[in-house]
């Protein structure tokens, strides 16, 4: 069965990778199997047939024959399921990426995007200046934290996992922000990630649909 993912037919970011297809696109490449993408754009995602397949009209959503998904960890999670290369086969380290899986997610990613709001959908509300300070600190608590449980390691727990593609995915982020080189141990985990030739062909194939002319 075709796997068939959805994406922004312009990428808001121009194609520097930080939509969430990239993430879905990276766990396919990892996992070595071959996908279709099919482009959407900001009128056609809140449309009846895409809220079919996210209720929330974003993207992306991931189909094979039956099968409907959307959110990236829930994508990321059946991929590494369902084909080798994502999930370590000791159930207890497995249970480890998972973990980490989460944590990106629901630990670091969120005031990660509490900046993005701030400057691009506060960033003309009088409080803004005031708040910034508080969000900054709040990632770089955050990311103090990560760097010290990292360590020297390359990766989170032993091999390469798909907590640590979902950990890079989100650390992405906020590296055009300038914080994430303040911790260098964690901007040579990102530059690691990125080094991936899994990663390289899932970052290849999104900037080439956003560098193309505009339909």
């Amino acid at each position: 069965m075709t796997i068939v993912i959805t994406a922004f037919e312009r990428s808001p970011d121009g194609g520097k990778g930080l939509a969430r297809d990239t993430r879905v696109r990276w766990a396919l490449e990892e996992a070595g199997q071959p996908y279709e993408v099919r482009l959407v754009s900001f009128a056609a995602m809140k449309e009846p047939a895409h809220l079919r397949l996210h209720p929330f009209g974003q993207i992306p959503t991931y189909e094979e024959g039956d099968l409907a998904l959307f959110e990236t960890g829930s994508i990321v999670f059946h991929i590494a399921e369902q084909h080798p290369g994502l999930f370590p086969a000791d159930a207890d380290a497995r249970a480890r990426a998972i973990t980490w899986m989460f944590a990106a997610l629901n630990t670091v990613e969120p005031p990660i995007l509490e900046l993005a709001i701030a400057k691009f959908g506060e960033g003309d509300k009088p409080w803004t200046q005031e708040r910034m300070p508080l969000v900054v600190e709040r990632i770089r608590n955050r990311l103090k934290q990560l760097s010290a449980r990292l360590g020297d390691a390359g990766w989170l727990d032993g091999e390469f996992s798909a907590g640590d593609l979902m950990m890079v995915s989100v650390l992405l982020r906020v590296k055009p922000s300038g914080i994430l080189a303040e911790f260098p141990s964690l901007a040579a985990y990102v530059a690691r990630g990125e080094a991936r030739p899994a990663y390289q062909r899932a970052f290849a194939a999104q900037l080439a649909i956003n560098a193309g002319e505009p339909k």
